[in-house]
Parts: structure tokens; C-alpha cells; sequence
């Protein structure tokens, strides 16, 4: 009887929380997202290089996380930021680098997946001679915000990998 009672008021807790949040499924159609060409845009401030964002969902369809493919010519890469609630990067195709702050590049490959917790100050992008596509799933914190942009990543930075 007591794991019934569990159970019931897990289930009405659920309830509860799903109050008002659209239960309904969707189906979002590749013709209808544009790719971003980065240097055309106003997410240039952001990137070095050669950058096109491809979104898949914002945050706004799940309330937790947004999704999007960004793919990196050679030597193209993101500012340092960090995450208010977190970011999974799963490497689709290529090589590139990822660097947390006070840390050693790391080379990234197609298969390899880095998560990025909360806060933690760090950059990614391709290699200096192989462009790299990454999926990143942002999670979204209570204030609608998925990344804090800070500084670029200097030409020294990017090339302490030699």
C-alpha cells in the first residue's frame, strides 16, 4: 500500500508540474529553418572564422534545452563563454578542439562527446587544417539564457595545441 501511495502522488506530481506546458508533439521541417551564416549575422561577434549554424529546435520549444549543428572551416572557433545550465557537444564529422579554461586543447573527433557543466569557461572549433561539425544540446536556464559570451580566443591561444 505504501508504494501505491508513492507512486500516486509521484504521478500527481507530474501532473502538477505539466500544468500549463503544451503536451502536444511537433514535427519541425528542415525547409523551414535557414542556415545562419555567421559572418552575415549578428552571432559574428561570437566566432572566429568561418562559422554556419544550423538550428535544429531553440530553447523555447522544450524550456530545458536547445539544439543546433555548427560546422567550422578550418581554424574557425567559438569565443571563451560558459553555460548557465550546461552543454553536451557530440563531434558529427572532422576534427577539432576543445579547451576548459586553466586546461591543456583537447583534439575532438567525429564519435567523441564532451559535456560542459555549469559555468565552466571554455572554447571549441575545428583544427587549424580539418573543418569539424559538432551537435550541441544547450540547456536553458530559468531565465531563458543558454551561454555567457566572453572574450575571443586569441591566435596564440588556438595555436598552443603545437
Amino acid at each position: 500500500m505504501k508504494k501505491l501511495l508513492i507512486i500516486a502522488a509521484l504521478l500527481a506530481s507530474q501532473v502538477i508540474a505539466n500544468e500549463g506546458v503544451q503536451m502536444e508533439d511537433r514535427i519541425s521541417k528542415v525547409q523551414s529553418r535557414a542556415s545562419i551564416v555567421v559572418n552575415d549575422s549578428d552571432f559574428k561577434q561570437y566566432f572566429t572564422g568561418n562559422v554556419r549554424i544550423d538550428m535544429l529546435y531553440p530553447g523555447t520549444d522544450t524550456n530545458t534545452h536547445g539544439g543546433a549543428y555548427v560546422s567550422f572551416e578550418p581554424g574557425a572557433r567559438t569565443n571563451w563563454h560558459s553555460h548557465p545550465a550546461g552543454q553536451h557537444i557530440i563531434v558529427t564529422s572532422g576534427v577539432g578542439y576543445y579547451q576548459a579554461w586553466g586546461k591543456p586543447i583537447e583534439v575532438i573527433k567525429a564519435g567523441d562527446v564532451v559535456w560542459v557543466p555549469i559555468g565552466l569557461k571554455h572554447w571549441h572549433g575545428a583544427s587549424k587544417d580539418i573543418a569539424m561539425t559538432h551537435l550541441v544540446v544547450t540547456s536553458v536556464d530559468e531565465n531563458g539564457q543558454n551561454a555567457k559570451w566572453l572574450e575571443p580566443v586569441s591566435d596564440a591561444q588556438y595555436s598552443a595545441k603545437d
